[in-house]
Formats: C-alpha cells, structure tokens, sequence
C-alpha cells in the first residue's frame, strides 16, 4: 500500500498524519507509518465492547474519561508540542485519560493512563512487543494485552522505576482488578462471553 504525501525518508509527523484522506487508518511510530486497514473483525469488536462497557458504566460522571478506536493518541514529551514536532500517534482499541487537559477534539496528546489493545493476526507482532516498548516508554501506567484465541488477558502495571512489572495475567473465569481507576473490577467471564 502507497502512502499518502509519500516521503524520501518514509518519516512523517501529525502534521502530515492529518493531510492524509485515503480511507484509510494508520498509526505512526517514531515517524514510521503502519496501515492498520482491514478493519477488526467481527469477534475483535465483541470484545472490545464487552470490556469497554464496565469501563464507561464505572467512568461515568468521573473525571476519567475512556475511549474506543478509532481516536488518535499522540505519544508526546509535552501537551504543547507542535503537529509537525509530534511522530508517534496511535489508535488503541481501548484507553482511558485521567487528566482532561490533554484531550483535544480530535487526540488525546499525551499519554493514557491505561491502554488495551485486543490482539489481531494483522497487528499481534506489534502490540506485543513494539507498542510495549512505546507504552512503557511514555509512562502508560497500565498496558493490557487482551488475547481473543487463548481467552487471556495479560495487565502491565509500570513500576516507580519507569518499567513495566511482570504481567498479571487472568482468565476467563478471573476478576480483574483496576485499582488505577478505585473500585472498578471486570469479570472476565462477561468479557469472552460468545
């Protein structure tokens, strides 16, 4: 696939992100354009409703605000960064922002306080490792790897040394816990209901 305002260097910023109007969704990474077409299938989207729900029902009238791919979430240093300074936007499937200064009308700019991503054969590779590595470095303070095959979810809690701790990691008949949130707890077994 072409990109669009395609570069000698392959590295764009928002600036050229928002120029783009080819129907399609991408992502950057570090400048580095990801084509996330084909839409999610059909199964991806049940799941993602199902966890997004207690989320919205808990986050109602709070602060907190979650939301739902596609809204783009420019991973920045500062919320005042410039489109053309700004090089990794994403789209997870789910995240949730605490501090409403960094929502504008059309991103989050900066990061979530927790993000899910629902893995899909096109994107697993890169939500398991590349946007791992991203989250964690942006301070993400929790990172959820929702695997629809294996029915598990996999929670990475960041440490007071910027890392993330080992995965916590629940099944289908599990209660997961979101103590960044309060009170706020998911049964699973609603979540991978068919």
């Amino acid at each position: 696939m072409s990109l669009p305002n395609a570069k000698h260097d392959d590295r764009f910023s928002y600036a050229d992100y928002l120029l783009w109007n080819d129907n399609q969704r991408w992502e950057l990474i570090d400048g580095e354009a990801f084509c996330m077409s084909p839409g999610p299938s059909r199964r991806h989207q049940e799941l993602l409703l199902a966890l997004a729900r207690p989320f919205a029902d808990y986050l109602d009238g709070n602060k907190c605000s979650i939301f739902v791919a596609p809204f783009d979430v420019c991973l920045t240093s500062r919320t005042n960064q410039l489109d053309e300074e700004i090089d990794t936007i994403v789209q997870p499937d789910i995240f949730v922002v605490c501090d409403p200064g960094k929502l504008t009308d059309r991103a989050c700019k900066g990061s979530p306080d927790l993000i899910v991503e629902i893995l899909s054969p096109g994107t697993s590779k890169r939500d398991i490792t590349t946007k791992y590595e991203l989250y964690q470095r942006h301070g993400v303070k929790e990172y959820w790897i929702l695997y629809p095959n294996d029915r598990t979810l996999l929670v990475y809690r960041l440490s007071g040394d910027g890392t993330y701790l080992s995965p916590d990691v629940f099944g289908e008949g599990d209660t997961v816990p979101v103590p960044l949130l309060g009170e706020l707890s998911i049964d699973m077994a609603k979540v991978f209901r068919e």
